[in-house]
């Protein structure tokens, strides 16, 4: 086994463990008649309403990776760019800095089905910037229908949260200008980027948007047991925490979800709602994501053993021909 392949595995194994620690810190701050006694005000309609809200979200997931791979040239099949996004994307965003932890996921799915280092990096790199068009789309849109609040948590005056909400729908516009118009290739370093076509720009925006409107409304379900909570509300507390969890990589947004919900909804900021949101959109999908990265891994083991046993077996070409 190769230095590198040791090295790798040593590092997907360390941040399975960190996954593991990390959801036990979520859980462990709080008592178990706490998580019992708010979680119980969350109805069996909006429980289910929470979780097609996160199915839905990690299904415009999936279309980043099918997307990011139209780009680079390698268009697999959607069950294969699902299964890699899935499975890397439900670890990810329980380890924080998510373009590296999913970015190690991905590399092992892609590497064995025919792609190389360069091709994925700019998968990798396509999905992290649908990631941030997305929530910059979300942003300005939410800044702009909900000034007062944004104005309040950022501690600033209402006419710069107008302006902050039309810098963020500029990030998305010249994005798409630059896709229509743009034809040279960036270099950085010996890797060349291009800018994807139009018709992939327009699918980044808006799938990206509707993943983070759908996060968003998972959210709205878990907290509105607790409360009278508007959408726009849960929505605006959701893209000022993604915010500052994108500046800090805080793993999992440990904390900064909490602080930002209580300082725009105080009276619906509940232990169990955040607790059932936490579990529905973080545990729930690792605790299939692992098992699935474990299957994918024992299979591929098992595939490369039985290879090899079949190379030994088989006689070489010149002593058969002599046979």
């Amino acid at each position: 086994m190769s230095v590198k392949r040791v090295i790798l595995n040593t590092l997907l194994v360390c941040g399975l463990l960190l996954a593991a620690y990390l959801l036990y810190t979520v859980f462990s701050r709080y008592s178990l008649d706490e998580i019992v006694q708010s979680s119980g005000t969350i109805f069996g309609p909006r429980l289910v309403a929470a979780v097609g809200f996160c199915a839905l979200s990690y299904l415009c997931l999936t279309g980043f990776d099918w997307l990011a791979l139209q780009y680079v040239g390698k268009p697999l099949s959607y069950p294969k760019a699902a299964i890699a996004s899935f499975t890397a994307l439900s670890i990810g965003h329980n380890l924080g800095v998510a373009a590296l932890s999913s970015g190690a996921v991905r590399y092992r799915y892609y590497a064995r089905w025919g792609l190389s280092a360069e091709e994925i990096a700019k998968v990798i790199l396509f999905c992290g910037v649908t990631v941030g068009l997305g929530l910059s789309t979300l942003a300005g849109i939410i800044v702009l229908i909900n000034p007062m609040d944004v104005a309040r948590v950022l501690r600033v005056g209402s006419g710069n949260s107008f302006g902050l909400g039309f810098f963020c729908l500029l990030l998305p516009a010249s994005y798409l200008i630059l896709a229509g118009t743009m034809r040279s290739a960036l270099r950085v370093w010996n890797w060349r980027f291009t800018m994807p076509s139009i018709r992939l720009a327009i699918g980044q925006v808006a799938i990206g948007t509707l993943n983070f409107i759908c996060v968003a409304a998972c959210l709205h379900q878990a907290l509105g047991g607790g409360a009278e909570v508007s959408f726009v509300q849960s929505a605006t507390a959701f893209v000022l925490a993604n915010m500052a969890i994108l500046v800090t990589h805080v793993p999992g947004g440990l904390g900064v979800l909490e602080a930002v919900v209580s300082a725009i909804l105080p009276g619906a900021a509940s232990i169990g709602g955040l607790i059932v949101f936490r579990a529905i959109y973080f545990l729930l999908p690792l605790l299939l994501g692992l098992p699935a990265f474990a299957i994918s891994e024992v299979a591929v083991r098992t595939g490369r053993k039985k290879q090899l046993e079949k190379r030994i077996e088989q006689p070489p070409q010149s002593q058969a021909q002599l046979l």
